[in-house]
């Protein structure tokens, strides 16, 4: 069915049924419904066609989710965009995406000036705002002047896009992965049964929703189990505590980062009774980390995988299940996932390799990238640029991304095993390793330490004997930098091409 249903399959079953929380603001299914009928047809109104890409630039909040939804509803492309992105590169990806339309704030009103005139695809921006400057339209009167009934589109829910999303375009220009409405349901379908979801769950959503994580995870996958979501701006680590125990919330999805924090600061004593569950994504999550966690909270957590252009899940720790410290688990219900090598042979179990994914929740492509594609695409495989293993028991380990591989004199050092190492010592609270060139070994590993107290007094000697006491010489860090904080992308991912361009 066309992605655009899912709320109106939940109005039906759950009307008054609390959909959305934000700050003060409550969303019941009935009302998200009828919002979102209403925002469809009036794009419609304005011109927007089916196949037209829209683009969409807000932060997390009701709008967002209206936006999205009434996009898709109409047989349009959603371009969700970065909202940490500057001109230059909000513009190239309205630009490379040919969108006709925006859906905006006027948070973003100064780099929308910016670039406005430069993006000749752009004709029309919609603005969520309580006064709208003169050539832009209202968003609110979308709503109140849109029609209650259900847009009259034909979608082909296999072939018909739902949304592009750009990539993090860590060696180059980013690319849009397109996604179908099929893609999306498929993967919200296989999420509902990998993590046991029901109408009762009630999602946390922190992560920003224009990234695939949270809008598949935490808004599609609330909507589509007829649970709740409450969504927040920002992840204030006390204050995102509160609103769990608060709001009885079940589920909450967060990146590395955010399991760091609360492992290294004290315990709230808050009631945490209806959090059954943690999802950790984006990117390998500490064994350290995981264990001083749990130590302090009632609540585990299930660590899971998955690349933009799988919708995004592939993975996860089971339920109920062996669970699984440093693995990114077992593959979804209807995803297929094995080690390759260079040449797209099978590889066996703990024999290290490509991960490769097949399923209904593969994207149909990169937008007007064809070659990419193909080479993404081999074999009807998609290749995820992630090198791991697999064990007996089919539990998959990511070692690290292709590019991020050290090579010393010839060997092979895997970055995640370092950082490992160092998230053990007393004194670390964020460590990131990289290679940087050597005339002698072609690359050394370089650390960069973030101290949990930076009026702590530790050596560059100290970190590296630590890591000698554990780590084979040639894995050791040759350089320790000191920082008072590591550059991170808008999910909390440690940006490791920044600390290399320094």
């Amino acid at each position: 069915m066309p992605l655009g249903e899912i709320v109106d399959i939940s109005a039906e079953k759950y009307p008054d049924k609390e959909a959305l929380f934000f700050e003060q603001e409550t969303f019941t299914y009935q009302r998200l419904a009828e919002s979102i009928n209403k925002l469809a047809n009036s794009l419609i109104r304005l011109g927007v066609k089916k196949g037209m890409r829209v683009g969409l630039l807000l932060p997390n909040s009701i709008s967002f989710v209206m936006a999205y939804l009434g996009i898709v509803k109409c047989g349009a492309i959603v371009v969700p965009l970065n909202t940490l992105f500057k001109a230059e590169e909000l513009k190239y990806i309205l630009e490379d995406s040919g969108a006709s339309f925006l859906i905006t704030s006027s948070y973003f009103l100064p780099v929308i000036e910016e670039i406005v005139f430069k993006v000749n695809s752009l004709s029309n921006i919609v603005m969520v705002a309580e006064e709208v400057k003169e050539g832009f339209i209202s968003f609110a009167e979308l709503l109140n002047k849109g029609e209650d009934i259900p847009p009259s589109i034909v979608i082909n829910d296999t072939e018909d896009i739902a949304a592009i999303l750009y990539t993090s375009g860590t060696t180059g220009k980013p690319k849009g992965a397109m996604l179908t409405h099929s893609n999306l349901l498929s993967n919200v379908s296989s999420i509902y049964e990998a993590l046991k979801c029901n109408d009762k769950d009630r999602f946390l959503c922190v992560l920003p929703l224009f990234h695939s994580f949270a809008a598949t995870v935490c808004m599609l996958e609330s909507l589509y189990a007829g649970g709740s979501m409450v969504i927040m701006s920002r992840f204030s680590p006390e204050e995102v505590l509160r609103t769990i125990a608060n709001k009885k919330v079940t589920i909450f999805a967060g990146v590395p980062s955010m399991y760091a924090v609360w492992a290294n600061m004290p315990k709230l004593s808050l009631d945490f009774s209806s959090w059954r569950l943690c999802i950790s994504g984006g990117a390998a999550l500490p064994q350290e980390v995981m264990r001083r966690f749990e130590e302090k909270y009632p609540v585990l957590i299930y660590e899971g995988d998955g690349p933009t252009e799988c919708s995004p899940a592939t993975s996860f720790n089971p339920i109920d299940g062996k669970r699984k410290p440093g693995s990114i688990g077992l593959p979804i219900p209807k995803v297929q996932m094995k080690i390759v090598d260079d040449n797209d042979n099978d590889l066996g179990p703990h024999q290290t390799g490509e991960i490769v994914v097949k399923g209904p929740n593969v994207m149909k492509g990169y937008w007007n990238l064809p070659e990419e594609t193909h080479q993404a695409l081999k074999g009807g495989w998609f290749h995820t640029g992630d090198i791991g293993e697999v064990d007996e028991e089919g539990y998959f380990y990511i070692t690290d991304r292709k590019k991020d591989m050290i090579i010393v004199g010839g060997m092979n050092v895997y970055p995640r095993e370092v950082e490992e190492v160092l998230y053990k010592h007393p004194k670390v609270k964020e460590a990131a390793v990289i290679g940087i060139k050597d005339e002698l070994r072609g690359e050394i590993p370089k650390a960069f330490i973030v101290l949990k107290d930076s009026k702590e007094k530790i050596t560059e000697r100290e970190i590296i004997n630590f890591c000698r006491e554990r780590l084979a010489k040639f894995k050791v860090p040759r350089i320790v930098e000191f920082k008072e904080s590591l550059p991170k992308t808008a999910t909390g991912k440690i940006l490791k091409r920044a600390l290399r361009e320094t």
